[in-house]
């Protein structure tokens, strides 16, 4: 069966399963890159995200050259972050009313212009700290409407059978692009300068642009739209009713919250971490983000050859271990040691990430996962300005390394907390279970006893099970 015939049959049979434990079927790495139209995303993405964490990591530079205070960093993360956290719910609604595919071509051209706009006041020497302040909060309120639609859209380009290798693979580009930006950037900022990497950003956004031009409408797995979707109170009601009937997703969100807002403060820790603790230059603080990406990296591959739905041993295991990496990354002086559990770090990140992004969107009909996935967002992303002023603000009181234990052991803690939440509802589930069994085998016994006392011959009562029971033939009975 063809791509396009299969893009043409409603979501309804696939998604039967989703709530269900869904079969472990092994993928090629790379499987859903024999989607065309996920191929021309994913490719695209690659240019465009890597130009992005060329302009994070000069604009991380930049605010401590602006400025000394760590606070200043946390300032400019939570202006970038917190539209998320204020608007994200909302977003579900337009993702959900509107075309995704057209929703990311607006997005994606006004990062494109904001870049530029960063680029000249750099270039021309006069930009300010307030500069960045007011252009991280634009960036802030368009990815806000962004995120999630390209959380969603992935959706659209491959089908359910391939969403985790789809999301695995994003993940994979992502930290490619989060190993060669800052890479790149370190360098260059040493040797041209920062103004030039906010240009770079800017121009990498016509690849996304090309790819979703290229696209072929037809072999898009095409949701039903919500009318009365765009109401942005409902948007976000329904999303959150959603998630919190679902008891598997409500304490998978738990995890995501907790490593959303505490756990991902890496545009705080890491400038604090070069500059700080390890006397590094911007070169090195390159390297780190790298670093950091590259163990991204290999988690994302080792997860991408994975089918169907994640374990909620996968989801515990790397949300303790990451927080546990996190906090023994900051403990140390050397630089080789922290490229080390900075790596570590990162593969536990992107395999957790992708897991519960995988969790969430398998858990959501297609018709509402706009929704779902803009409240995960807010959640996820959202919540990251309230980490990154936690941090900065420990950072600037008790130390950087106290600010690394501060975001990562909580996120152990987190997970022995999940880990208890499903276990118990295991053990509740095994003992309503057990008290279905006893009570039907009580009414039996008693329907036994009443048939018995009225003269029924007791091979015409049935058991607990439902099987009636036959007496074996005796001598004096006919063949």
């Amino acid at each position: 069966m063809s791509i396009v015939s299969r893009a043409l049959r409603p979501h309804d049979r696939e998604h039967s399963s989703a709530h269900a434990s869904m079969p472990r079927q092994r993928l090629g790495t790379f499987a859903a890159l024999n989607f065309r139209n996920f191929k021309l995303f994913w490719w695209g993405q690659v240019i465009s995200v890597t130009g992005t964490f060329m302009q994070s990591t000069a604009q991380q530079w930049l605010v401590l050259t602006l400025s000394k205070n760590p606070l200043a960093l946390g300032i400019t993360g939570a202006l970038q972050f917190g539209p998320s956290l204020l608007l994200g719910p909302f977003a579900g609604g337009i993702i959900d009313r509107y075309p995704r595919r057209s929703i990311l071509y607006v997005t994606q051209v006004t990062q494109a212009a904001l870049a530029a706009v960063l680029w000249l006041l750099t270039f021309t020497n006069v930009v300010q700290l307030w500069h960045v302040y007011v252009l991280a909060a634009l960036l802030g309120i368009v990815t806000a409407i962004d995120n999630p639609t390209r959380q969603a859209f992935v959706s659209e380009m491959v089908p359910q059978s391939h969403l985790l290798n789809a999301i695995s693979l994003n993940s994979v580009q992502f930290n490619v692009a989060r190993i060669i930006g800052p890479a790149i950037a370190g360098g260059m900022i040493a040797l041209l300068g920062i103004p030039l990497m906010f240009l770079l950003n800017a121009i990498s956004f016509v690849a996304v642009l090309i790819g979703l031009a290229m696209m072929r409408a037809k072999d898009l797995y095409i949701t039903p739209r919500a009318a009365n979707a765009l109401h942005g109170l409902r948007a976000m009601s329904e999303g959150v009713r959603f998630i919190w009937a679902d008891r598997d997703v409500r304490i998978t969100f738990l995890l995501i919250a907790v490593v959303g807002t505490l756990g991902f403060n890496f545009n705080v820790l890491l400038p604090l971490l070069a500059k700080v603790t390890l006397h590094a230059g911007a070169q090195e603080f390159g390297l780190l983000s790298s670093a950091l990406g590259a163990g991204a990296l290999i988690g994302a591959l080792l997860l991408a050859r994975r089918g169907g739905k994640p374990s909620h041993a996968i989801l515990l295991g790397t949300a303790a271990l990451f927080g546990l990496m996190e906090a023994l990354a900051g403990q140390t002086h050397s630089l080789i040691l922290t490229f080390i559990f900075i790596a570590a770090t990162g593969a536990m990140m992107s395999t957790f990430s992708a897991s519960a992004n995988t969790t969430v969107q398998l858990s959501a009909p297609p018709e509402m996962r706009g929704r779902v996935m803009s409240v995960y967002t807010t959640v996820f992303i959202g919540s990251t300005p309230i980490g990154n002023l936690a941090t900065s603000s420990v950072a600037a009181a008790l130390g950087v390394p106290i600010s690394f234990i501060f975001t990562g052991l909580p996120c152990v803690a987190a997970a022995g907390v999940a880990g208890w939440l499903w276990r118990r509802g295991q053990v509740s589930a095994r003992v309503r279970s057990a008290q279905v069994v006893d009570s039907t085998e009580v009414a039996l016994s008693a329907t036994a006893g009443t048939r018995l006392s009225s003269g029924v011959p007791p091979e015409a009562i049935p058991s607990a099970s439902g099987i009636h029971h036959v007496p074996a033939p005796r001598e004096s009975d006919p063949a």
